[in-house]
């Protein structure tokens, strides 16, 4: 029995020098990856030092710890030896770091329930959208273990950067505030979650809705109509199904090797510390604000994700403002096999006794009141053990309302993702009203596809333009309240007769147009609710014979000759099937109107009537009668009113003044479109924002413009003022003694007055032109440059440029407008100084001498 005891102290020993061999290589490993990683981290990040912050201005509460602080961190030092005892093999929990001011504090204390003054931070998905936008990823000092300090959420918000605890307390003090169960989670993630690496993710805005599953088709009817016999050769068709299908087997081959190729390149590599990264993110359960599910929220990006999501490894402890939890269940499968009952202490090690425990699930409620009676008596001699969370030593969380919209540092943030780019911008900032842009890349050499825009605050109601490079079809998307009531425009090019779609929004429209499709050769109308009943209406249109330009214009004035219209109409119950027109074609072209009735719903056919349109007189001049060869009538009823030519005339000269207003609306849609075409470029070439009558700030800016351009209509007052001035004492004091002067001495002093006049005003209008060319010239080199050095750039670079970009466009428009003013009042300057010069008594008397 020795023997064997000796034996297998032996192998324990071997085993713990194994071990220990082991961890030595592993940390090797790890202290070689996080050299890696810190190499990979950009500049910016690690270049700042939390050191140097200045802590003097902060509240007493960052500095000190009152009695009740300090007893509660006795009491986590105790559980934290306790937890050491029972689990020897786990690491230490994260539970009083230090803060920016070097005091230890509880890390429930440090969270900060906060609800703000903004509807978007109403719901956890404008919270979580807000802080991943707002602040600046920084990574651990060390990427498997947790940081030494935790800083408060405002020290956070005021320097706007902070590594995943950081984004967690915050964004969890935030969702608390605003009613959800939230809690922060210090656990372990991957590679691609802990470095906020989106490049092998789809970009959230490009992935499919999931397909709703349609339901089976119903059987067709044995007394359905025989299709026709298919008289096509079989084995013609074998052959080219053949043909068929070794192309496509082909074309598939190189498909799957093009993605395996694919798949080799974006495959992620191995990861050495896969298990062991430390990260922090936010555990929401389901209950309050009647969330059903529970789930988790990366704070990096502000998505949410199952609570069996693969890339969530493992669960350390949790914490909320009341209390905190140590997870005592096996992690080997991720989180996928976690149970988040807190109640049940078994699962979950609690700390704080407390008052207001969370509560069992619902199959366990009936189990908990039986165990609460047999624990009256224990938790009698507990109630010493029993502490209140103190509350937050952090002061209240406010954020202005210019950085909410500010949003991310500079105003702009940029996210890549798997063949696409993201790019955010803060309302206001760009002087077109753009806040996010996506660019779509075919492959991994970045070349552009496709790009989505969206807008804000537009005048012209512009919310979205999606722009396809290799089709060059343009898509835009508009809010409701524009002009003409647009609501979608797809097009290829702006210029008039070409193939376009616009949607409209009907309720907005008198004629309850909802669709048109045009192109040189047909427009094609789509309508929604009107009295009427038509719900469509295609025209056919024939070539010009010849085109007349107007000068200055791009359009046609003679409109295009129509040769067929041909409009569809709903069912209206209040008439007869055989008396409802369901369909009219109106065969310009041919002078001929066809007819077709709504079925009826004893027939299988339709009524149907042809009316062969003539001249109202002959060449005589003579009156032209109906005949029965004018109307050719199917009906599938008996009626006696329709067998009577008055009828069928009557009806014929209704239908040939419908014609002639149909004409008319169609010339009318015609040119509809044209002014939609053109307000949309000048709407384009001066895009206008709109601004709340609450932001003050915005409105001092265009206050400022405004009197900007007063200046300018200023200065053209002085231009006039300067016309009282005395243009002729220069030429006079030429001459010398005036009484003297000669008659063509006269003129010849009016006409270099007028002349020298001329030169001045042609001078001035030089220089403003000269100065507008050199600054588009300028904007134009800085825009060049900008493109071309684009990825080079700091965040704070670009701020710059788009601050100048602002300023100079500023200018460039003061420049053009008085630009054109001075070409506008030089003609009348002109005049006027001609007409006082031809009524002033210097020179009026001795021209009128003979």
């Amino acid at each position: 029995m020795e023997v064997l005891k000796e034996n297998e102290e032996e192998e324990q020993r071997e085993e713990e020098e194994l071990k220990a061999l082991e961890i030595s290589d592993k940390q090797h490993d790890m202290e070689r990856k996080l050299s890696v990683d810190q190499a990979c981290t950009p500049n910016d990040v690690l270049d700042f030092d939390w050191s140097s912050i200045d802590t003097s201005q902060l509240p007493s509460s960052y500095k000190t710890n009152s009695p009740k602080e300090k007893k509660l961190l006795r009491i986590a030092d105790n559980f934290l030896q306790q937890y050491a005892h029972l689990c020897p093999d786990r690491k230490p929990l994260l539970l009083h770091p230090v803060n920016e001011c070097g005091v230890e504090k509880f890390v429930s204390t440090t969270v900060r329930p906060t609800l703000l003054p903004y509807t978007e931070l109403y719901d956890w998905e404008g919270c979580a959208s807000f802080v991943s936008d707002y602040l600046t990823m920084e990574p651990l000092k060390s990427p498997i273990a947790p940081p030494s300090s935790l800083y408060s959420p405002t020290t956070i918000l005021k320097y706007q950067r902070g590594n995943c605890f950081d984004f967690s307390v915050l964004l969890c003090s935030m969702l608390i505030g605003a009613g959800y169960d939230a809690y922060c989670v210090n656990g372990y993630a991957t590679h691609n979650i802990c470095t906020m690496d989106q490049t092998l993710e789809v970009c959230p805005l490009l992935r499919k809705p999931q397909e709703v599953p349609k339901e089976g088709e119903k059987k067709s009817s044995k007394y359905r109509v025989k299709p026709p016999p298919n008289l096509q050769s079989k084995f013609e068709l074998q052959q080219e199904a053949k043909k068929e299908a070794e192309t496509e087997a082909a074309g598939e081959k190189k498909e799957r090797k093009e993605e395996e190729k694919a798949t080799e390149t974006e495959k992620p590599k191995c990861d050495p510390l896969y298990g062991l990264r430390v990260h922090a993110w936010v555990l929401v359960l389901s209950g309050k604000r009647e969330v059903p599910e529970t789930f988790f929220i990366n704070p990096f990006t502000g998505n949410s994700h199952s609570t069996t999501d693969k890339q969530f490894l493992g669960i350390e402890s949790i914490w909320n403002h009341r209390n905190y939890w140590v997870n005592m269940q096996d992690c080997w499968n991720g989180c996928k096999d976690l149970i988040f009952d807190l109640g049940d202490s078994v699962r979950w090690e609690f700390m704080l006794l407390e008052t207001d425990e969370p509560h069992l699930l619902l199959q366990d409620v009936e189990e908990k009141k039986l165990f609460d009676r047999d624990m009256d008596n224990a938790e009698k001699e507990e109630e010493d053990r029993r502490f209140d969370m103190p509350p937050s030593w952090v002061a209240r969380i406010q954020i202005s309302p210019k950085e909410f919209q500010t949003r991310s540092p500079q105003g702009r943030k940029v996210i890549l993702y798997k063949k696409a780019r993201l790019e955010k911008w803060a309302p206001y900032l760009n002087r077109n009203g753009l806040v996010q842009r996506l660019s779509v890349y075919a492959d991994s050499h970045c070349k552009i596809v496709e790009v989505r825009e969206w807008f804000k605050n537009r005048e012209d109601k512009l919310e979205m333009r999606e722009v396809n490079r290799q089709t060059q079809l343009t898509t835009e998307h508009f809010h409701p309240g524009h002009l003409l009531g647009l609501k979608a425009h797809i097009y290829t090019s702006m210029e008039p007769e070409t193939e376009r779609t616009m949607e409209f929004y009907n309720k907005a429209r008198a004629d309850g147009l909802q669709k048109r499709v045009d192109n040189a050769s047909e427009m094609t109308e789509y309508f929604v609710g009107r009295d009427d009943f038509l719900y469509f209406r295609h025209v056919e249109f024939g070539k010009r014979v010849k085109k007349i330009h107007m000068a200055g214009t791009r359009t046609d004035i003679k409109p295009q000759p129509i040769v067929q219209i041909k409009e569809c109409f709903h069912r209206n119950l209040e008439k007869p099937a055989d008396e409802d027109v369901a369909e009219r074609i109106f065969l310009i072209t041919e002078e001929r109107i066809n007819l077709t009735y709504h079925l009826n719903d004893k027939y299988i056919t339709a009524s149907k009537k042809n009316f062969l349109k003539r001249a109202e007189r002959d060449r005589k001049g003579n009156e032209t009668i109906m005949t029965p060869e004018m109307c050719i009538t199917y009906q599938v009823g008996s009626s006696k009113t329709d067998k009577k030519l008055l009828h069928q005339y009557r009806l014929l000269q209704k239908l040939i003044e419908e014609e002639k207003q149909l004409k008319r609306e169609v010339w009318e849609s015609a040119t509809e479109v044209r002014e939609i075409l053109k307000i949309r470029e000048d709407e384009e070439a001066d895009i206008k924002l709109t601004f709340s009558i609450y932001d003050r700030e915005r409105h001092e800016k265009r206050r400022q413009e405004s009197e900007a351009m007063n200046n300018l209509m200023e200065d053209d007052l002085l231009g006039q003022e300067e016309q009282d001035l005395d243009y002729l004492a220069p030429f006079l004091i030429q001459i010398g003694n005036t009484e003297k002067m000669s008659k063509w001495q006269a003129s010849r002093i009016k006409d270099d007055c007028l002349t020298d006049f001329k030169h001045r005003l042609t001078h001035k209008a030089n220089i403003i032109q000269a100065r507008l060319e050199k600054e588009i010239e300028e904007l134009q080199k800085k825009d060049w440059c900008y493109h071309e050095n684009r990825n080079q750039l700091s965040m704070e670079d670009e701020a710059d440029f788009l601050t100048y970009c602002s300023e100079t466009m500023l200018r460039i428009r003061i420049l053009a407008l008085r630009l054109e003013r001075e070409k506008q009042m030089a003609p009348q300057k002109y005049l006027a100084l001609e007409e006082k010069l031809r009524k002033d008594p210097r020179l009026n008397v001795h021209l009128s001498h003979p």
